[in-house]
């Protein structure tokens, strides 16, 4: 839509300039934005105040589509406010302003954009996405809120909307204002599929054992078919060191989702500690098989193995393990 609209721009503009920022539209549309930047920059030396602002709106653009978006900001931030009001240029300049603001963590900034660009593209669920990013990261959860829920098209209000806000949050990983949202949504209705999974998620991670088992049963009791919340109850009793319970959840797990590979991991740290090596040996070779970059399995493997006196085998395991470290742990 924006490439159509600036073929109004070009009517006021000199021919040589027309010609240039044709050509780079054209450039960037055909996802070339790096050359689009060469003739856009070619192009500055004389240009009149007019045709600056034109060249910088397209550079900031094009900037933005080579994923330079702190250099779009740059250019765009002077820019925007000296084109005409509901202009198509002042549209694309306020988009493409907010989206990069956004992506360098200038919520700040990119909300009043993004905020704008909701009065003429209210049905845009990408720009509406990333305005309610922009919210949860400044602290303003009812704005997240309702801008979720109009994406979802549920009530702002609903149940619904504080576990679909909360969904962002965990993405996020802004776990204490997740919480709050979960906890109202279970307020309003405390058989919400989902809710309490999440809950029982967060207080896993936070080492709060017996509260985690307890909200995943809730949902057990509520979808009883969730797989991942056999897999999740059966975590947090390895964790506990309740093998019994826990091999009992996680092969529920397997039997509804026999294609995820974290219950056949957390099944044969259960099976090693209640001395049975080669069904747990069983569970890690169908973990990796599900998954084969899946690092903790194959170190697993190689701790068993090395246990087992199977030195060669550990070995290309731990080698495996290595090369799949991130190099933030390495």
């Amino acid at each position: 839509m924006i490439g159509t609209l600036f073929l109004l721009l070009m009517l006021s503009l000199p021919q040589a300039g027309e010609s240039t920022l044709s050509a780079a539209r054209r450039l960037i549309n055909e996802g070339q934005p790096r050359k689009a930047i060469e003739q856009l920059e070619s192009l500055k030396a004389g240009a009149d105040a007019a045709l600056q602002t034109q060249i910088d709106l397209l550079l900031g653009v094009a900037y933005y589509h080579a994923d330079d978006p702190a250099r779009a900001v740059e250019l765009l931030a002077p820019v925007v406010d000296r084109l005409p009001a509901d202009s198509v240029s002042r549209r694309e300049a306020e988009q493409v302003l907010g989206l990069s603001a956004a992506v360098i963590g200038k919520f700040a900034d990119a909300i009043p954009r993004l905020e704008a660009t909701r009065k003429w593209a209210p049905d845009n669920q990408e720009l509406a996405y990333a305005l309610a990013q922009a919210y949860v990261q400044t602290q303003r959860p009812d704005s997240a809120r309702a801008t979720v829920a109009s994406i979802y098209r549920v009530p702002a209000d609903s149940a619904a909307a504080h576990l679909l806000v909360a969904q962002l949050m965990i993405r996020l990983e802004i776990e204490p204002q997740a919480e709050v949202e979960l906890t109202k949504a279970v307020e309003k209705d405390a058989r919400l599929p989902g809710a309490n999974l999440l809950l029982g998620q967060i207080a896993l991670f936070r080492g709060r054992l017996p509260e985690a088992v307890s909200l995943t049963q809730r949902e057990i009791a509520i979808n009883p078919g969730n797989g991942m919340a056999f897999s999740q109850l059966g975590d947090a009793y390895v964790r506990q060191s309740n093998w019994d319970d826990a091999i009992a959840a996680l092969q529920k797990s397997i039997w509804l989702n026999p294609y995820y590979s974290a219950p056949y991991i957390l099944l044969a740290r259960a099976y090693m500690k209640q001395a049975q090596p080669a069904v747990a040996e069983g569970m890690l070779r169908r973990a990796i098989q599900l998954d084969p970059n899946n690092r903790t399995a194959h170190y697993q493997l190689a701790q068993l193995l090395q246990q087992a006196g199977r030195e060669e085998e550990a070995k290309r395991e731990f080698e495996i393990a290595e090369r799949l470290k991130s190099p933030r742990d390495r």
